[in-house]
């Protein structure tokens, strides 16, 4: 039996635990924001990865903020068959999710080969599929004296400083990896590339009055209409500015920008609003300079503040740089040979429409991936599911691809 075959076989035996593991996941509502169920979550990552073989442990983080519950890292290391050297590759992945649409999400079913429900996607299947396949390397004895070590963090949904971040402050990513691989839903793509980001808060004030005496009130909305405007053609001249970089056909080549994904203000219907805020999300493309551009950003609002005597403050509560691993990298190409190999079909190369976590890992010059089981347009929505049947290939391709690199 050729070592694909022998490892797909290993995970075929496994499918109905690994779909229950999955159902387990889903079924915690850990939602980022707020941040809620994290160490419950984390308590059953660590008993999975007990049963594994791979030595869990979990790392509490002390001076997170408050509204995180139980905020950790479960880390688990593989042992090879001929010692643990120090040769390694990480698995990465997150187990927060983006608030449900409705409770029923965690809830999962089970339909027509797919597990439905909030997480399976984004990425809770890909965690499945990080941890059998770590599995199925070790207990195949595919990693010489290499080893897996597993990262899985709790806030990458609300920017990862938290978890990732605090990984990288600790010294806990050793930069001599070989590489690392985090199971984003790239839809059966290699993700070796993803866009920085820049999001801000902008809070107005203005002076409360009852709508009698409206007159004498400073109205905050009139206000933020007027500074969100140039913010607005900002970001359509941005979205015009294409990558070069190649990206899935669906996803728009610009940088892009949400103005006003939460807004709000006033005090009553009848009350000349005193305050008001928005804020300013962007995904920008590796060509641009975040600095150059968050300097323009906050001038241009600075700027539109001034012409009507708007008092306004900026918040920057984002910015990430973006990453990128050249495709003909040894590495990424040897993910393209597993990928293909598993799949039946040549690797392609894009870069994420988003932000990813490989930008801690890229930024010590470690070659880092996204590489999931999950779709990127189900992730978030109130639909959202995962292949039974991908979550196990990209399983056999994470086995592999440490087997490859560190055999």
């Amino acid at each position: 039996m050729d070592r694909v075959a022998q490892v797909e076989a290993w995970l075929d035996s496994r499918s109905e635990e690994m779909a229950r593991l999955l159902e387990r996941l889903v079924a915690v509502e850990s939602e980022n924001p707020p941040g809620r169920a994290l160490g419950r979550c984390a308590a059953i990552l660590r008993q999975e990865m007990e049963r594994l073989g791979l030595s869990p442990e979990v790392i509490d983080i002390a001076d997170a903020p408050a509204h995180l519950e139980d905020p950790c890292v479960v880390r688990g290391t593989t042992s090879g068959t001929a010692g643990d050297g120090d040769r390694l590759v990480y698995f990465h992945g997150h187990f927060d999710v983006v608030p449900a649409q409705h409770p029923a999400q965690f809830t999962a079913r089970r339909q027509d080969g797919r597990i439905i429900g909030r997480g399976a996607a984004d990425m809770k299947g890909g965690i499945v599929s990080m941890l059998y396949g770590a599995a199925a390397a070790q207990e195949l004895g595919l990693l010489g004296d290499g080893r897996i070590v597993v990262h899985l963090v709790c806030d990458e949904e609300t920017g990862s400083v938290v978890g990732a971040g605090h990984l990288r402050a600790a010294g806990l990513i050793d930069p001599a990896a070989l590489a690392m691989l985090t199971a984003e839903p790239s839809g059966g793509g290699i993700w070796n590339a993803a866009r920085g980001a820049i999001s801000l808060r902008v809070d107005i004030q203005g002076r409360e009055a009852h709508v009698g005496q409206a007159n004498t009130g400073v109205n905050a909305f009139e206000h933020l209409l007027h500074v969100a405007r140039p913010v607005e053609r900002y970001a359509a001249e941005m979205a015009g500015r294409h990558t070069a970089t190649p990206m899935h056909p669906d996803d728009a080549t610009g940088t892009m920008i949400v103005v006003g994904g939460l807004f709000g203000g006033g005090s009553n219907f009848n009350v000349v609003p005193g305050s008001a805020y928005f804020t300013v999300d962007g995904r920008y493309n590796p060509e641009e300079d975040l600095a150059v551009e968050l300097k323009r950003l906050t001038a241009l609002i600075e700027d539109a503040a001034a012409e009507v005597g708007a008092r306004v403050s900026i918040t920057t509560t984002q910015s990430q740089p973006s990453a990128h691993t050249a495709p003909d990298h040894p590495a990424a190409a040897a993910l393209a040979r597993v990928v293909a190999g598993v799949q039946g079909a040549p690797a392609r190369f894009e870069m994420c429409a988003g932000i990813l976590e490989i930008r801690w890992y890229a930024q010590l010059g470690i070659p880092a991936f996204g590489f999931g089981p999950g779709r990127l347009d189900v992730s978030h929505g109130p639909g959202e599911y995962v292949e039974e049947a991908a979550v196990r290939r990209c399983a056999a391709v994470y086995a592999l691809y440490a087997g490859d690199l560190l055999a």
